[in-house]
């Protein structure tokens, strides 16, 4: 069974191709060796399939769409919605955000209408947060936006080049490290929205604390160590033979990673630009 510390993809069974929703019947032989051809082999009754294999070009693809809806939003955001608005609109873009990523992840089959509407509904918060940023610092997105995709490749690439193997050990450090991290967050979001300040993190102006600053410095620790293991669980995924569907959760998973670590350079760079 294939897991990962990304709750998005860390459904079970999700990229087991022996799970009965995805085309065996319940009662069926799951496979267990043989020949291909042979009467173990997974693939010698091809009239039964339901659906294709995952591919990698899937997963490329599908994430290129949900990135897409995700800029066309938020440039729609950008543009349209009245600065008037911005904080309300922020506010209830990342509730509702964050909605849609607890039904998406709890549904045992991923439905692609909800990962492109998490796209949009998240492509309203990323517009309305880069303003206020932007607003402040004058070309800040750019930076934001660049970081984000170079620290993606670089990640990939020593993935790949450095041949790195994500063991049950590192998995479980990252996705204990990444809840705890994410239930202190929430915690501080709900607190600055009481009292009107920062709570453990510094403002979009004004000073900066060490502290902020180491925060925002284990964010993107996590979020690329997330990355990794997301690379892993499509790699594996794909050469256990996911269904084509499944890419769509891919997808979802790396553009959820990919936002997190967007945002938290975008706090970085505010931090060192003051």
């Amino acid at each position: 069974m294939l897991r990962s510390s990304n709750p998005i993809l860390s459904k079970k069974d999700a990229f087991t191709p022996a799970a009965p929703q995805y085309g065996q019947q319940y009662g069926q032989q799951p496979y267990s060796g043989g020949g291909f051809g042979g009467p173990q082999d997974p693939y010698s009754n091809a009239p039964q399939t339901v659906q294709g294999r995952m591919t990698l070009d899937d997963v490329i693809t599908k994430t290129a769409v949900t990135i897409a809806v995700l800029v066309v939003t938020a440039a729609l955001a950008w543009n349209f919605v009245p600065d008037s608005l911005y904080f309300p609109a922020m506010i209830l873009s990342a509730l509702v955000g964050f909605g849609v990523v607890l039904l998406v992840s709890f549904r045992r089959v991923v439905s692609p209408t909800l990962v492109v509407l998490y796209a949009a509904i998240e492509g309203v918060f990323i517009g309305m947060i880069s303003k206020v940023f932007e607003s402040y610092y004058t070309g800040i997105v750019a930076q934001a936006v660049v970081a984000t995709f170079v620290a993606a490749g670089v990640t990939l690439a020593a993935y790949k080049f450095f041949n790195i193997r994500v063991t049950a050990k590192f998995t479980k450090i990252v996705l204990i490290s990444t809840i705890a991290f994410a239930g202190l967050m929430l915690v501080n979001f709900i607190f600055a929205l009481a009292t009107g300040g920062g709570g453990l993190r510094s403002g979009i102006t004004g000073p900066v604390s060490g502290f902020s600053i180491l925060i925002s410095a284990i964010a993107i620790v996590l979020a690329v160590l997330n990355l990794v293991l997301d690379f892993d669980y499509v790699e594996r995924g794909i050469e256990m033979g996911a269904p084509a569907n499944e890419s769509w959760r891919a997808a979802f998973g790396l553009t959820v990673t990919m936002v997190w670590l967007y945002i938290e350079l975008l706090r970085l760079i505010s931090y060192i630009r003051r």
